[in-house]
């Protein structure tokens, strides 16, 4: 068989609530998702053995391919599908590593994608889910890329109609670890911040299919992303990357994606955003920026 391709696209957390600890120490969460046009590559050639390469400009910043969620989520799938076709993948390192924006999640959403092509899965198969979620909190709304509201730990996910999205997304080149992130919030387990009735009404807050860009930028300014000062403390220069996103003209919204250091930047219209991500670009020449669109 030829090489199959799939793209691992960034994942965008335009909201993020954390609701509480529970008491096996995982954090319930609720937060509107959207995706990037920007993405990684991974290429599965089907064989006898199961191996990952990684390329790309971004290839250093993957550290050792052994502990890669790429092999771990073929492992997971193939400890629950008899005679699993696998093969060898091929990683184009493009989004930045630890930055926010699920990188790591979308290019195992990928290989499952890949899995599921070669054998014969549908994307709805039990089996693949299960073992999305096995792999990583992210790695199930990553499996589908399109725009929900995501709850739990990442195993529930209502479908969202957001218009497309002008935006900009910039990383100052300084990973984040999401459980230094979390752990700065000091949530003991057990913990409820947020009562489940509030996320249930949350999640029929958004605007309706067809909504405008202006609705959906207000409805999304009335939230937050909880983990923004802790990572913020941790890393300062989120700070200063959103407060370069809000002195780009045409800024409608600036926040931190995830557990951070990647945040975006809501524009009206794509003209505005690629000025936004030059200006950027010339005063951080070290920054990762890209304009592009949300949706």
């Amino acid at each position: 068989m030829p090489a199959l391709v799939e793209e691992g696209r960034a994942k965008v957390n335009l909201t993020l609530r954390v609701v509480g600890r529970r008491t096996d120490g995982y954090h319930d969460l609720q937060s509107v998702v959207a995706f990037a046009d920007c993405a990684d590559k991974l290429t599965l050639t089907p064989g006898p053995q199961l191996t990952l390469k990684t390329i790309g400009p971004l290839a250093g910043a993957c550290g050792d391919v052994s502990d890669n969620l790429v092999l771990k989520a073929a492992r997971l799938l193939g400890e629950v599908i008899p005679n699993l076709k696998i093969g060898g993948f091929v990683l184009d390192k493009i989004l930045p590593v630890a930055a926010g924006i699920g990188g790591g999640s979308a290019d195992a959403a990928a290989a499952l994608r890949l899995l599921a092509r070669l054998n014969g899965l549908a994307l709805d198969d039990r089996r693949l889910i299960d073992e999305a979620l096995e792999t990583g909190a992210d790695v199930p709304v990553c499996l589908a890329s399109r725009a929900c509201d995501m709850t739990g730990v990442g195993e529930t996910l209502l479908s969202l109609t957001p218009p497309i999205m002008p935006a900009v997304l910039v990383n100052p080149g300084t990973p984040v670890a999401t459980k230094d992130v979390f752990g700065a919030l000091g949530l003991r387990h057990g913990q409820l911040l947020v009562g489940a009735s509030d996320v249930v009404m949350e999640a029929s807050f958004w605007p309706e299919e067809g909504g405008s860009l202006e609705e959906w930028v207000e409805a999304l300014a009335a939230g937050s992303n909880d983990l923004e000062a802790a990572a913020t403390q941790i890393e300062p220069a989120i700070g200063e990357v959103i407060a370069a996103l809000n002195a780009t003209n045409g800024a409608w919204l600036a926040r931190m994606s995830g557990s951070g250091a990647t945040c975006f930047a809501i524009y009206e219209n794509t003209a505005e955003a690629g000025r936004a991500a030059n200006k950027i670009r010339l005063e951080h020449p070290g920054w990762w920026a890209h304009a592009g669109t949300l949706s």
